[in-house]
């Protein structure tokens, strides 16, 4: 199996050093631990407040690719319907999709492709995943 086949969607390098301030950073943190945790209510609230549904970290991973890796099936139908795009790739060339077949998260992948999420989107895609995983 490749490197790049056994962590889909790492968020493991060190982000380029920031000019933010401290609390929008931990604010930042909050946000994409919370779209990991399935944590509906605070992204409700978030981006009921304005916070763009595409926000991505320093990997390139958005907001439903990190809900979608993680299983949150509830999460990830929010964000979809609130604008997230299914095909965004991350800076990897990995998908939300790929990383829910990776994972077998069987509600996320059949969210995904309801909203329209290419299975040939992305390296891996998630038919390479689906062999992958099986």
């Amino acid at each position: 199996m490749s490197s790049q086949s056994s962590s889909l969607i790492s968020d493991n390098h060190r982000p380029p050093a920031s000019s933010l301030p401290g609390e929008t950073l931990a604010f930042a943190e909050r946000i994409f631990d919370g779209a990991r945790a399935g944590d509906l209510p605070l992204l409700t609230s978030a981006i009921e407040a304005g916070l763009p549904v595409e926000l991505t970290n320093a990997s390139g991973n958005n907001l439903l690719m990190l809900a979608a890796y993680h299983g949150r099936a509830e999460l990830v139908r929010f964000l979809l319907s609130r604008g997230a795009q299914p095909d965004r790739l991350n800076e990897r060339g990995q998908s939300a999709l790929s990383g829910a077949v990776f994972k077998g998260w069987t509600e996320v992948v059949k969210a995904l492709v309801e909203a329209g999420a290419d299975i040939r989107a992305g390296k891996p895609n998630a038919i390479d995943c689906a062999y992958i995983h099986n």
